[in-house]
């Protein structure tokens, strides 16, 4: 089952976080990502936020990348968002 971590961080500590599953393998593996983002965001009532070209590349790198308040149109009350792929 594919599991994205989702969480809110301020002052390095996090504030909320969800974890959101996904059993559909007849997705491919990016919109299993986008729609994750998506419930997540749902989650937390925030405005999907836009991926940056260096958001991009650290997920394709690392799994994970950390949304910063230039991905937002509006103002955050944390530091960053950060999603994570935690299984495949």
């Amino acid at each position: 089952m594919f599991r994205l971590w989702g969480k809110c961080i301020r002052n390095n500590h996090p504030v909320r976080d969800i974890v959101v599953c996904d059993g559909d393998y007849s997705k491919n593996r990016t919109r299993m990502v986008l729609d994750g983002l998506t419930a997540v965001c749902r989650a937390f009532d925030l405005a999907e936020p836009i991926w940056l070209e260096s958001n991009i590349e650290e997920f394709r790198r690392l799994s994970r990348t950390r949304f910063h308040q230039d991905s937002f149109i509006e103002t955050l009350d944390f530091d960053y968002l950060e999603i994570r792929v935690i299984e495949e």
